[in-house]
């Protein structure tokens, strides 16, 4: 298979970076919102870093990291201008590893990992800042903790001084129907909008992917996280034999 040029891969990130943000506006404007108000995230997960750059450069300045080995590999080839978040399942035994490296940690979806952040956060004398991961779909296989468990988890949260609790992140199931896709982002919306009622400090809701981004614009995201959209399919490396 032919390998592309580097500047055949930066013409087609570009494209459709493009076509991204004029979908963005589009779905912004239907709702009556602006982009002006929504962060463009792009998710690094198997992308070099040369071709994350390109995005980077294009203003796509916040990176999402799923895995912690991966990013500890990549953080130092980034474009300096990037802010790296952390949006992949945490396990605490690897929590030292990203507080204090980046700037948001998109995952925390139980006391025990919160406890392990507060307490790395509290040995760098820093405030780490964090989203709560809710599992909308209460799907088995999924992280996130479940909606009727969230208030519970937001007052630990907000009683953690070494935390600062910004808002809310969900990996919704994958829908079979436009309409499905709609009743799930209402309910997260719904959600993110009653625990403001007691929590009005918050202020992010992460939620939209590659294929539903435009969707959870019209319910109130404010911040969509895509890969392959921005960076085409991935590539996975091949196992060692």
């Amino acid at each position: 298979m032919a390998i592309e040029s580097q500047e055949a891969v930066s013409a087609a990130i570009l494209k459709r970076l493009s076509e991204i943000r004029m979908r963005m506006d589009a779905a912004a404007k239907s709702v009556g919102r602006s982009t002006q108000d929504i962060t463009l995230m792009a998710v690094t997960k198997t992308v070099p870093p040369q071709q994350v750059n390109v995005a980077v450069a294009a203003g796509v300045t916040y990176l999402g990291e799923n895995r912690v080995q991966e990013f500890l590999s990549k953080r130092d080839a980034y474009d300096k201008r990037a802010e790296v978040q952390f949006i992949g399942h945490l396990q605490t035994n690897k929590v030292k590893q990203v507080v204090g490296k980046v700037t948001l940690i998109h995952s925390v979806d139980r006391e025990s990992l919160l406890s392990e952040i507060a307490k790395a956060a509290r040995q760098q004398d820093l405030i780490q800042d964090i989203l709560l991961e809710v599992n909308i779909g209460g799907e088995a296989s999924k992280s996130g903790v479940m909606p009727d468990e969230l208030g519970a988890l937001l007052e630990k949260a907000m009683e953690c001084p070494d935390v600062r609790v910004r808002g809310l992140m969900t990996i919704p199931p994958r829908f079979e129907t436009a309409a499905q896709a709609e009743e799930c982002f209402a309910r997260m919306q719904s959600l993110y909008q009653q625990m403001k009622i007691t929590a009005p400090q918050l202020e992010i809701l992460s939620m939209g992917m590659s294929g539903d981004y435009e969707t959870a614009i019209r319910y109130g995201a404010t911040i969509i996280r895509l890969g392959s959209a921005l960076f085409g399919a991935r590539v996975y490396p091949q196992p060692q034999l």
